[in-house]
């Protein structure tokens, strides 16, 4: 039975690299063999209307094995760790009730770091304290509000890049509603994680090989992607009315290609600023994963040592 008893924890596999490693192909061949059901842990294959540049699995390949947390979030609407977590927390739970093995597959570290080891939930941002940080960068810019969070948490202004306009305006929002700056939850956060045992039994994989091999896939990749039609699939984006300023369309590859289509880029420029971004993508990727002593590291081509890996963690 794969779903754990009363007093044991769900056991999960998890399958961690960096972009373009062939985590999608490895995933896919373990999914079939142990009866799997596989939720993306990738912070923009999340949202809709976006496929090519984020290189989601294929329909074809979601017709082999199921998949979860893909397509169903608009790129207009907010999405954070925290929901996350409690989407993933759910998708396990129904997995496990079907009596299927839960696989998270992905990238995004911060995802894996917070389902794995819990989150603090921070209270809901009114509406009108984030038009009025809105409105403050707007109006008076980035190095403002940058200078206005150093006064009341200098902590999080050290860590966040003026232009990061997600977290800067994420850390004022927490500031004006709790009063206790963004700094000192995280504290409180990792306080609580410290004292959570945690829900799940996770053996985690991942996925690395030669720097050099690495770097021909990402450029692979982006050939791959061009000759998909990542740049009709950022027209159509602006068509359908989203804006150049949200967070997905300035994430790697769409931020590339409005900035030709805005003329700020020529084409071959474009394109190496995109290889370029996503092979230093990837080495952070390593950095935040390395971190981890719970994973167990395997090249893409070692896929007999990951099954019996993953055997003897299921049939244990």
């Amino acid at each position: 039975m794969l779903a754990s008893a009363a007093d044991k924890k769900q056991k999960i596999i998890v399958l961690a690299g960096p972009t373009a490693i062939g985590k999608t192909e490895l995933s896919l061949a373990v999914a079939e063999e142990f009866g799997c059901e596989i939720i993306s842990m990738d912070s923009m294959q999340i949202y809709k209307y976006m496929d090519i540049g984020t290189a989601k699995p294929t329909m074809e390949e979601r017709g082999r094995v199921p998949h979860h947390l893909l397509d169903f979030v608009d790129p207009a609407e907010q999405y954070n760790v925290g929901s996350y977590v409690s989407d993933a927390r759910r998708v396990i739970k129904e997995i496990a009730a079907r009596n299927r093995l839960p696989m998270l597959v992905g990238g995004t570290g911060l995802y894996m770091a917070r389902l794995l080891g819990g989150i603090f939930d921070l209270p809901d941002v009114p509406q009108e304290i984030r038009d009025k940080v809105q409105n403050i960068l707007q109006e008076k810019g980035h190095a403002y509000l940058h200078a206005e969070l150093a006064k009341v948490d200098p902590q999080s202004a050290a860590r966040i890049h003026p232009h990061d306009s997600q977290r800067l305006t994420r850390a004022m929002e927490i500031w004006q509603t709790t009063r206790i700056p963004w700094s000192r939850h995280l504290e409180i956060e990792q306080d609580e994680r410290i004292k959570q045992k945690g829900c799940y039994d996770a053996m985690k994989i991942g996925l690395n090989c030669d720097r050099t091999i690495l770097y021909a896939r990402i450029n692979r990749r982006v050939e791959i992607m061009v000759e998909q039609g990542i740049l009709p699939e950022v027209e159509n984006l602006l068509a359908m009315g989203y804006s150049r300023e949200l967070n997905p369309l300035q994430s790697i590859g769409y931020k590339h290609m409005v900035n030709y289509i805005d003329k700020i880029w020529q084409w071959d420029e474009s394109l190496a600023y995109l290889a370029r971004d996503t092979r230093r993508y990837a080495k952070r990727q390593l950095t935040w994963f390395g971190r981890d002593g719970e994973i167990n590291w395997f090249r893409p081509d070692e896929i007999e040592a990951v099954r019996k890996t993953i055997n003897e963690f299921v049939r244990h």
